[in-house]
């Protein structure tokens, strides 16, 4: 058996499955200054009838790290970059503890002004009497030659709880945005640690001694102790959980709207058929264009428990969550208190609702229900307004889903998909104002825990091969070997092939669900006063997302 566990900002949900299906699931509060106590209770509920040994996998998602960098919740920390000519670093700035340093490399890897020593002891000093705990070191061209981001290191390792490196972080040569993808590691490493920590706390308590995955911003998984290495992997494994949690029914043939309908956010996705889009460079969180890969989602201020207002006549809808819905002790109105009005949701408190849903009504001039319907329509046209915004957004540029690229696809959505814990009362107002065939997910409410446990481990190999140097290396894997002018591209794809195999082995993948492809394939030759040198070798190959072989759900319909 195995179990998917979701961390979100409201609640935790965990699941039980065997080979057939879900044997138990729960819903727990997650109080995020308390992890330990709420993993604990949501293991506690679904192994009550369960003997610990009979479990072979757990894997986690959370929202905690998006919430953090979208609230500008996350740790300061220091910045070093050595960028050497060319476009200056300072454009690239993260925050006031970034420092352009003197030495460089060049395109090559071939130094070209050394490290100065002296003065990175002084930004050492200087970022120590800050208080700063973690920083990240970039190089230019680190991903050729990662010698000088080494050397700084060694300098600083003594002086720093946690150093990031830009070659470890990312094999690939966008400069900015490896910058921002050292920084988004490196400031939410404190906060993963945390969970991490909570995470085994938990799992020892329970007496679980079983391999723990935590799913990545693509839909794959990583071992939890690699996360530790990558913490800025973590960011989106929430909505990347509600999109491999859609995946099973998704229709083979049609394009599909994905609503994650949430507490505080919903999260929309699109599939091309049963294929996930993909943002191909890397995300972007506020400020930030990273490097980090992930399925292709946007998050919106608007859920269930999203507070509401009127202004200027007129209802306004979060983004704010104050709390709870007032029939379950809240203090704000809520489209969740609109569906109690509505008789849509039942409960024992729909005074409560009334009573809030009243306030709103009386600033409008309208009744009661006339307000909680309008609540109700309103909150399902923001939802929907968002995905065909984004569905417009996607169209106006090339398409490319976690297997390949779509030449000149529209994406024509003739499915709409609903999870969440609101997903059944919306169902048919979401239907009936979109015009397109919507079903809720089977188990919707829990929808993103069972995602989470049916993923599959992920990981991606970058390689470079230069036989005029006579080096083949993977920096990011730290592997380099010496090479004879013989060497050839079919070597250069076996040599990435044998290091995606080991290092996927290593982040928790059985060989049954290593499926890899080659993402980027790319060959130079090296000429000199019209002769040639050598050739250089750009490869770049990855384990493709998808859901572990063995454990199925109920297929799609149509």
């Amino acid at each position: 058996m195995i179990i998917g566990l979701d961390v979100g900002g409201t609640h935790t949900d965990a699941v039980l499955l065997n080979k057939t299906g879900i044997v138990k699931k729960t819903k727990v509060t997650t109080d995020s200054s308390d992890l330990f106590t709420t993993v604990l209770s949501a293991l506690t509920c679904i192994l009550k009838d369960s003997r610990p040994e009979k479990i072979e996998r757990l894997v986690l998602s959370t929202t905690l790290t998006t919430n953090a960098v979208v609230q500008k919740k996350v740790d300061k920390v220091g910045i070093i970059v050595s960028a050497g000519p060319g476009i200056d670093p300072q454009f690239y700035r993260t925050d006031e503890y970034f420092y352009a340093v003197s030495g460089s490399m060049d395109h090559r890897g071939r130094e070209r002004t050394p490290v100065n020593e002296k003065e990175i002891r002084q930004i050492g000093a200087d970022l120590k009497t800050a208080g700063i705990k973690s920083i990240g070191i970039i190089g230019k061209f680190s991903p050729r030659n990662p010698a000088h981001e080494l050397t700084i290191e060694s300098i600083l390792k003594n002086d720093f709880e946690k150093i990031f490196l830009g070659h470890t972080v990312s094999g690939n040569l966008n400069f900015p945005r490896r910058i921002a993808t050292v920084h988004l590691n490196a400031a939410v490493f404190n906060m993963h640690k945390n969970f991490f920590d909570a995470v085994k706390k938990s799992l020892k308590e329970k007496g679980l001694h079983i391999p723990i995955q935590i799913l990545k911003a693509d839909g794959g998984t990583m071992n939890l102790e690699s996360s530790m290495a990558f913490p800025g992997q973590a960011i989106l494994s929430g909505p990347a959980a509600s999109v491999i949690g859609a995946l099973t029914y998704a229709p083979e043939k049609k394009d599909t709207i994905v609503l994650d309908i949430g507490g505080t956010t919903t999260d929309i996705a699109l599939l091309a058929g049963k294929a996930p889009l993909l943002e191909p460079v890397g995300i972007k969180r506020g400020i930030y264009k990273s490097l980090i890969r992930s399925l292709k989602t946007r998050s919106i201020g608007i859920g269930g428990d999203s507070r509401v207002v009127i202004q200027n006549k007129e209802i306004k809808i979060g983004p704010e969550r104050t709390g709870p819905a007032m029939c379950f002790g809240g203090s704000d109105p809520t489209p969740t208190d609109a569906l109690v009005v509505l008789d849509i949701i039942k409960t024992e408190n729909r005074e409560a609702s009334l009573r809030g849903i009243k306030t709103l009504a009386d600033q409008l001039g309208e009744t009661v229900r006339e307000t909680a319907e309008n609540i109700f329509e309103e909150t399902c046209s923001v939802i929907l307004n968002q995905a065909f915004k984004m569905i417009k957004q996607v169209n106006s540029k090339p398409v490319y889903t976690v297997h390949e690229f779509l030449e000149g696809y529209k994406i024509k959505p003739q499915r709409i998909l609903l999870l969440g814990g609101p997903a059944r009362d919306m169902k048919d107002i979401i239907e009936q104002v979109s015009g397109i065939d919507t079903q809720v997910v089977m188990n919707s409410d829990v929808a993103n825990a069972i995602g989470a446990a049916l993923a599959r481990t992920t990981c991606e190999v970058t390689l470079s091969a230069d036989t005029e140097q006579g080096i083949v290396s993977a920096p990011e894997e730290n592997y380099s070997e010496t090479i004879n002018q013989s060497f050839t591209n079919r070597d250069a794809v076996e040599k990435a092939r044998a290091l995606l195999r080991k290092k996927a082995i290593q982040s928790g993948s059985k060989q049954e669900n290593m499926e890899m492809e080659i993402l980027e394939n790319q060959s130079f030759n090296i000429v000199r006063r019209f002769s040639p040198r050598g050739k250089i070798f750009r490869i770049k190959i990855q384990v493709k997302p998808g859901l572990i072989k063995g454990y199925t759900l109920q297929p799609a319909k149509g």
